[in-house]
């Protein structure tokens, strides 16, 4: 079996080369990047960041450095898709381990039984399997939230743009019971769908890789408006992996300043600013689908709606980082026929709690991967 490498500099992909569109790796943005060249690059000293601390004037955070709050909250004003002030900033080491976190927060400390986490289907994939793999006595999976009928306590998680469809989302469940709210925003940003408001939620999570790209440097943050919740969030990363690397942060810091800087030194800029770049290049790409969809008897996509996005001023439909494809009638599954019959491997539909016919794809690989996608599902027929 012959699967695609990740860099495949432009070469032919054999048909029987399996191509990987299973993970949300976002290796797209990786040309805007190289282009900027050493604009984006650090030095870090062997004295450097040697202590586990980060700012011993924050009471909340303790491992964050100053910088990167700054930066954070600078990120936001910026593109003005959530509110930051008056709102405590906790780090992590990707969003996964501040999702654990918010759910360890947001649960009563000495329950008679687990508090019920649920998600409206499609839900994202690993949501199931973060909640479950720890056994853990406080919370425990509850699954879908549009059918959720219990009288009990829970915490329902919001996925907007929702993973692995793309839709903006809000609250489903409809328990006379009181729930807490977590709001997963990693694709609420203006290169994956219009921001038509400033988020204000009690608990956001975002993440840098869905942001910037950079998902190998396993950074995440969330926007909190309770200091006891923020408190509990920190003593969980604390426990768990004793706060985040510096050289991340310190990286991070130096990302987000090039982003920011772009913005609001428009007039001086000669390259091509990052959301915009990115909004285009996935834009293209989602043209191309569509293209190729529109003339398919085997696969069909949901249309999106144009909204007017607050940042780039202008109307437009969302360009979600995955496909969410549907086999027509006569498939029954999905990812086995992707697999099977066009070598294309992707993430079936029961991972996200619905049927078999749906499978999710990456829109966001390498640009030979993707135009590989498309020519076999142009030449897919109905059997």
């Amino acid at each position: 079996m012959v699967v695609a490498t990740e860099k495949s500099n432009g070469r032919n992909i054999s048909p029987n080369t399996i191509i990987e569109l299973e993970k949300g790796d976002p290796v797209v943005f990786e040309k805007y990047w190289r282009k900027r060249g050493e604009e984006c690059s650090i030095v870090i000293r062997g004295w450097e960041m040697m202590s586990y601390l980060g700012d011993a004037k924050n009471n909340v955070c303790w491992y964050m450095l100053p910088e990167v709050e700054r930066s954070i909250r600078r990120l936001h004003h910026v593109v003005g898709n959530a509110v930051t002030h008056d709102r405590y900033i906790v780090v992590g080491t990707g969003a996964t381990q501040l999702f654990q976190a918010s759910v360890f927060a947001l649960s009563p400390p000495h329950p008679s039984k687990p508090i019920n986490v649920l998600a409206a289907a499609p839900f994202y994939s690993e949501y199931q399997d973060e909640i479950s793999i720890l056994r853990s006595g406080l919370y425990q999976w509850g699954g879908d939230a549009a059918s959720y009928q219990k009288n009990e306590p829970y915490i329902e998680v919001i996925t907007s743009p929702n993973n692995p469809d793309g839709i903006i989302r809000g609250p489903v469940v409809k328990s006379e019971a009181k729930g807490k709210l977590i709001h997963d925003l990693a694709y609420y940003w203006p290169h994956y769908t219009p921001i038509t408001h400033q988020a204000d939620h009690d608990l956001m999570l975002f993440t840098f890789s869905k942001c910037t790209g950079h998902a190998g440097s396993r950074f995440g943050w969330a926007v909190v408006k309770d200091i006891e919740v923020a408190k509990k969030m920190t003593k969980y990363v604390q426990l768990s992996s004793i706060g985040v690397s510096k050289e991340t942060q310190t990286r991070v810091v130096k990302i987000i300043g090039v982003v920011c800087d772009g913005y609001q030194n428009f007039g001086s800029m000669e390259s091509e600013l990052f959301f915009e770049y990115s909004k285009r290049l996935l834009r293209e790409r989602w043209q191309k689908l569509w293209a190729v969809i529109d003339e398919s008897k085997v696969f069909s996509v949901a249309k999106y709606s144009k909204a007017v996005c607050n940042f780039t001023n202008d109307s437009s439909e969302p360009s979600p980082g995955f496909i969410w494809l549907k086999c027509e009638e006569g498939i029954e599954d999905c990812e086995s026929y992707l697999l099977e019959k066009l070598k294309v491997r992707a993430r079936g539909g029961k991972r996200f709690g619905v049927d078999s016919k749906y499978a999710r794809i990456s829109m966001i690989g390498t640009d030979d991967d993707f135009n590989e996608f498309l020519k076999r599902v142009s030449n897919a027929k109905k059997e």
